[in-house]
């Protein structure tokens, strides 16, 4: 079996690349976990839907207050100069551009930048909630995922079969094998694990890579 990241070293390595100052709405679940991975020296200001601007961690358990969460309804803790607006305000943030990065989860993305993660298809509970303004209004939209299915299927496919969030939008893949780009409608390598062949990761991806000569190592601490 091949070794890969687990969840919270993918959310540590999309923390990575998120700016010092910069406005950041992650979604519901697996992305939440990115919070908790700010580099040293580093503070994004933390946005989510239901109108808060600025929260910091999760609260220790035990010590949460029911009345502060998030729009997974997680319980968050207040930083200085948190803010609370309405909800209608929050997305016109969102609308606005106000917002400099978007991390989501995803079920499948494109080569082209599509991103399909609301609905599993006719079976699937409807609920889109604020994705489709997420994936257009942010300035950068970021996916972190498995590489795979539980069952073994790419998530990065030539085009995606399940329903629509965004069009084009996706701009970087943090997946559990490697960090992808999506350049000129193509997957464009960018670091994959060190114990895994190229051509091991290009039998578990739906389309074909860009492969530069010598892709960067994915290295992530134990976590």
């Amino acid at each position: 079996m091949i070794a890969k990241l687990l969840p919270t070293q993918i959310a540590w390595r999309a923390a990575q690349d998120i700016a010092d100052g910069a406005y950041v709405n992650l979604g519901i679940g697996f992305p939440e976990m990115v919070a908790k991975f700010q580099p040293p020296g580093r503070q994004a200001i933390f946005h989510t839907e239901n109108g808060i601007l600025g929260f910091g961690e999760a609260p220790a358990s035990g010590d949460e207050d029911w009345d502060l969460i998030n729009a997974g309804k997680k319980a968050v803790t207040l930083k200085p100069g948190t803010a609370f607006f309405h909800h209608a305000d929050s997305f016109a943030m969102v609308r606005g551009g106000h917002l400099d990065v978007a991390i989501l989860g995803a079920y499948e993305v494109a080569e082209n930048g599509d991103l399909a993660n609301w609905s599993t298809g006719p079976k699937g509970v409807p609920a889109v909630g604020g994705a489709m303004d997420l994936v257009h209004g942010a300035k950068r939209v970021a996916v972190i995922t498995d590489h795979v299915t539980k069952d073994g299927r790419p998530k990065l496919v030539q085009r995606c079969s399940l329903p629509l969030t965004g069009v084009g939008c996706v701009t970087r893949i943090y997946s559990s094998l490697a960090v992808i780009d999506i350049e000129n409608g193509r997957f464009a390598l960018r670091e994959k694990l060190p114990s895994l062949s190229v051509d091991e990761l290009q039998s578990m991806t739906g389309a074909e890579l860009l492969v530069p000569a010598t892709p960067a190592d994915l290295i992530v601490p134990e976590l």
